[in-house]
């Protein structure tokens, strides 16, 4: 059976001025001017015109250029990329094309060449306009260059959107609250919030375990995702996913492409390729399968996958899921074939039990996450991964 077309693309750029002490993504700081980071990006453009000619760029509808910090890697390189793009696929204005930047990399020259080469939304990493709160984490942008890296978008880039950090020690509650204002201010479009999380192996990790750092207190950050919200609804914006918010018409149809299992295709080293068909869901990362799904588990995976979104998912949805996941279930435990123990209850049941918890509620036919849901991440998509074991 032939696979569904890939509507998402996602091109990583590994490099940055410096690493972080809470990352763990697969990048390293390297200088500017390295051959590395000539070869690295002359094999993407390689990769993307191969991906074209087998045809598997016809149906993008989003592209995203993250990291890493591909504004690090400077004009030159990005023209050679977005050059190649623009060959290789209809980059038109209906196509969401994202690039992540930080402030210290990013100029009025390279936001106006970005932007005459199809770039249309620009995801700054701000993570906090608070300059001690900056140096705790080990950027190499203060507050100012920040806030100028955002005027700067502005004079071409309507679609801008900012990242921010919560439970960071030593950072305060007003010293947060404070940064979430400070974006509102400068007029973003969207804001993403994401609480710290103590990666294994990162130098914030090691000195947890040294004792010079404390562990992020989830009770801190779950009181400052609710003072984003709060303030981040007051200034008009949604929460249309778990981590994000949105003025209407400003959502990232690249990442609901993930929440609604689109197909997406990774290029670049450590970039995920995900592919299916109704009986099959497969992820793919440097050439190893790490994920390999039956229709059951990409059932499940996708109830799992909208309660992530605040229109959570439909009746319907669930009622096809029930279709696949139960009636399976009934099958293998008639036939005498099920694992003991795998029993997990009917997918109804599951949400019922949910609501019973405050996890999620039902309303206009649809099953949603409540706020206490989302806090509760672990334990609501846990339930409806273990559906489908």
């Amino acid at each position: 059976m032939a696979y569904d077309p890939y509507k998402a693309l996602y091109l990583h750029i590994p490099f940055c001025v410096r690493r972080c002490g809470y990352c763990d993504f697969a990048t390293s700081a390297v200088e500017r001017d390295s051959p590395a980071i000539d070869e690295y990006v002359e094999s993407l453009v390689m990769d993307i015109r191969r991906a074209s000619r087998e045809g598997k760029l016809g149906a993008i509808e989003t592209v995203y250029l993250g990291g890493g910090t591909p504004s690090y890697i400077g004009m030159r390189r990005l023209s050679m990329l977005l050059y190649a793009l623009s060959m290789s696929m209809h980059l038109e204005p209906e196509v969401e094309c994202t690039m992540e930047a930080n402030p210290e990399s990013l100029t009025a020259p390279m936001v106006r060449d970005i932007w005459a080469l199809g770039v249309n939304r620009l995801s700054i990493g701000v993570q906090s306009f608070d300059d001690e709160v900056l140096r705790i984490l080990g950027r190499a942008h203060d507050a100012e260059a920040a806030r100028a890296a955002v005027r700067a978008t502005q004079e071409r880039f309507d679609n801008v959107s900012v990242d921010l950090m919560c439970g960071i020690p030593g950072q305060s509650a007003q010293s947060f609250a404070e940064s979430v204002r400070e974006a509102v201010a400068l007029g973003v479009a969207h804001v993403s919030v994401y609480p710290l999380t103590i990666e294994p192996h990162t130098p914030f990790d090691r000195a947890v375990m040294r004792g010079e750092m404390d562990e992020p207190d989830e009770n801190v950050e779950a009181a400052a995702m609710e003072d984003a919200r709060l303030i981040l609804e007051d200034a008009g914006f949604h929460r249309y996913e778990v981590a994000s918010y949105a003025r209407p018409g400003f959502e990232s149809r690249h990442n609901m492409a993930y929440w609604t299992g689109k197909p997406y295709l990774g290029l670049g080293r450590s970039a995920v390729t995900m592919t299916q068909n109704a009986e099959r869901r497969m992820r793919v990362q440097d050439g190893q399968v790490v994920d390999d799904l039956d229709a059951r588990q990409m059932a499940a995976e996708d109830l799992m996958l909208g309660m992530r979104m605040a229109r959570g998912v439909s009746d319907e949805q669930v009622a096809r899921a029930a279709a696949v996941i139960d009636d399976a279930a009934s099958t293998a435990a008639s036939s005498g074939s099920m694992t003991p123990g795998s029993e997990t209850g009917s997918v109804l049941a599951a949400f019922d039990e949910l609501a019973s918890l405050g996890l999620v509620k039902h309303a206009d036919g649809r099953w949603r996450p409540t706020d206490a849901g989302w806090l509760c991440g672990n334990e609501l998509y846990g339930r409806l991964l273990d559906l489908a074991p």
